[in-house]
């Protein structure tokens, strides 16, 4: 079993050797932090019986006045060994919650590998983001980035109840926080 929990300053060290295991994008300690004392209701980590930290989600709000405010999900990494469980998609969904409950976003948006065709099924079939652009060169090695977004509200332009409010709420009700 795994829990998802609002993370602390004490799993930091365990979120970047998360994240250096998982991804080529790294941060340093002082990135952490800064998301941490910035925005502490956006990091969501998942641990496992033992304790040890399986994943994170680290996310912060953008605070460009000009647009309406936003959420950007900066990384998220889930071990390979606790995969296709579910629990990328709880992460997202704890700090999509907090973003639109706490900071009043709109939206949130991402960047993802052209490549990397697991995380865009991820964010496109199962938490619904759309591509907004393309991002050229986005990445140090020079890979392209889909620019993607998911909008938060309570009805869809087709006047449908808005599939990403139902989940967060089921989610909200489902998941078991500490």
């Amino acid at each position: 079993m795994v829990n998802i929990r609002m993370a602390n300053v004490n799993d930091l060290i365990e979120m970047q050797q998360c994240n250096l295991w998982c991804l080529p994008e790294n941060y340093q300690m002082k990135y952490y932090f800064y998301h941490l004392l910035s925005w502490p209701q956006l990091l969501w980590v998942a641990e496992d019986f033992d304790g040890r930290i399986v994943g994170y989600v680290l996310a912060k709000m953008e605070e460009d006045e000009t647009k309406p405010p936003h959420g950007h999900i900066t990384s998220l990494a889930v071990l390979r060994t606790h995969r296709k469980r579910g629990i990328a998609t709880a992460l997202m969904r704890r700090s999509q919650i907090e973003m639109h409950q706490v900071f009043g976003a709109k939206f949130v948006s991402l960047h993802v590998r052209k490549s990397n065709r697991a995380a865009f099924h991820l964010y496109a079939e199962t938490l619904k983001y759309k591509i907004n652009d393309v991002e050229r060169g986005y990445y140090a090695d020079g890979e392209d980035a889909y620019d993607m977004r998911c909008y938060f509200g309570e009805v869809e332009e087709n006047g449908k109840k808005d599939e990403i409010a139902e989940a967060t709420i089921a989610l909200e009700n489902e998941l078991e926080i500490s």
